[in-house]
């Protein structure tokens, strides 16, 4: 089993081996993790670890931050709610916010519904193979994109959901895939217009995504009937989907009372998904058949995020 990290809200939580070890405590509503580098976001600012998540270190943002990633080429993002996008290049020793995503027309129709004077950047995707190349999720406002870091934008894409709740690339670069509040879509375009993807599918909450990092044609999301149902703590009726080509998605689980919040492939091909309840299934045949994690040590109550080493 290849290592992977788990944050669960308030820890950051390394697994390998079938155990369990916080690796970061105090901080863990989003995670980012690019070789040694990693970033972790909470409602005080972001906390950075050079060192392979060994040490960590208090950033100098102040933000409530929802969202943060690590572009290839070592460039850090932050995004908070209210709604700003931060930048650093020099490993969250500074940051200065991309105030252009403030300026695009659709910032006023942006609201959350739970919170409706508010929105929060929901997600970060840097292309894999472009990190100028940009897609930024609002919850709820829309998915923009950026070709040059952040500096300038195009408003909410054609097709794309406008409820953001993560968004992935393929490792190639050749194809990008959103999960959203009302379905799921891809873009073949880099990000410029995308396809709605929703037909075989039973519930439409979507809210995980994760390619096959071994076929772009090929993705997984995680889907309930509705945010009171995913988000309520009973009875989540979430399933785990495959979508292949242009076939309908076919339901991989039978309904699960624990939301899937987290979805990801780890370096050995194996798909992993968190649940809300802090446990942990994997398929090591993208996706036809699961196992529990039997997890020993620190274990999560809560699972959020998932990312690979």
């Amino acid at each position: 089993m290849a290592p992977i990290y788990a944050a669960t809200g308030d820890t950051v939580v390394r697994v390998e081996d079938g155990r369990a070890e916080v690796v970061l405590r105090g901080s863990g509503r989003c995670l980012a993790v690019r070789g040694e580098l990693a970033l972790a976001g909470d409602g005080d600012g972001v906390r950075v670890s050079t060192d392979g998540l060994r040490t960590w270190e208090r950033t100098s943002l102040e933000a409530d931050v929802y969202s943060v990633a690590v572009a290839t080429d070592g460039t850090l993002y932050a995004g908070s709610e209210p709604s700003m996008l931060f930048t650093s290049r020099d490993s969250g020793a500074t940051w200065r916010e991309l105030r252009t995503l403030r300026e695009l027309p659709s910032q006023p129709t942006w609201s959350f519904p739970p919170r409706p004077w508010t929105s929060h950047v929901r997600w970060i995707a840097p292309a894999p193979d472009e990190p100028a190349r940009l897609l930024v999720g609002i919850e709820l406002g829309g998915l923009m994109l950026s070709e040059d870091g952040g500096e300038t934008w195009h408003d909410h894409r054609p097709g794309a959901q406008k409820d953001v709740h993560s968004l992935a690339w393929h490792p190639s670069g050749v194809r990008a895939y959103e999960a959203g509040g009302g379905g799921a879509a891809s873009s073949d375009d880099r990000g410029r217009t995308w396809t709605p993807a929703d037909d075989g599918r039973d519930r439409h909450y979507t809210w995980s995504v994760a390619p096959d990092p071994a076929d772009p044609d090929t993705w997984f999301v995680s889907a309930s009937t509705g945010p009171f149902a995913a988000h309520g703590g009973r009875d989540a009726q979430a399933r785990i989907f495959r979508r292949r080509g242009t076939a309908p998605w076919q339901a991989l689980t039978d309904e699960l009372q624990a939301m899937p919040y987290a979805l990801a492939f780890d370096g050995g091909g194996s798909l992993y998904a968190g649940l809300s309840d802090g446990r942990m299934l994997v398929s090591r045949d993208r996706g036809d058949t699961w196992d529990q994690v039997a997890l020993a040590g620190d274990m999560p109550r809560r699972i959020s995020a998932l990312v690979a080493a």
